[in-house]
């Protein structure tokens, strides 16, 4: 936030002293974890700050709720991420252990790859993962999902345009 806009500054200063604790509390009921709900809270703000949302909102808890209930589910998808991932390094020999590094990075793809599939349609990331993770061909997933090949095509292309758009950015 510059120093050129002091009323946005004041906006956020007073959403921030008028909602925080309640922000906070709303949080640890769903959470139930006060330091969870302390850093939910902050990103929350955070976010508010980077959005510049902080001198027209009409309804702030509503709006604050709805970046924190948005935040959390991609704080729970990459927990979920997260597990998963470790119970399957935990299956492999101990011989290909992976770096806390290396494992990091690997769950932040993880996460960018949920995040890149969740910005398809339903259809379009069905018929995406038929093809990349199963090795179908078009025709094949054409007579599965019971629709002409023709339509899988689009939305394969449909896939990958968005799979290279979202690398762009």
């Amino acid at each position: 936030m510059s120093s050129a806009d002091p009323s946005l500054q004041h906006a956020v200063h007073t959403l921030y002293v008028d909602h925080h604790r309640w922000l906070c509390g709303w949080l640890r009921k769903r959470l139930g974890c006060v330091d969870h709900a302390a850093d939910l809270a902050q990103d929350t703000f955070i976010r508010v700050l980077t959005q510049r949302k902080g001198a027209e909102l009409r309804e702030p808890r509503a709006y604050l709720s709805t970046v924190a209930r948005s935040l959390m589910i991609d704080m729970f998808r990459r927990r979920a991420l997260e597990q998963a991932y470790l119970e399957t390094l935990a299956a492999r020999p101990e011989l290909h252990d992976v770096s806390p590094e290396t494992r990091f990075l690997i769950i932040e793809a993880l996460v960018e790859i949920d995040r890149l599939l969740d910005g398809l349609g339903g259809r379009t990331r069905e018929i995406f993962l038929m093809a990349q993770l199963d090795g179908l061909s078009y025709v094949e997933i054409g007579r599965q999902l019971n629709v002409s090949v023709n339509t899988v095509k689009k939305h394969a292309a449909r896939a990958l345009t968005h799979c290279l758009l979202s690398v762009e950015d």
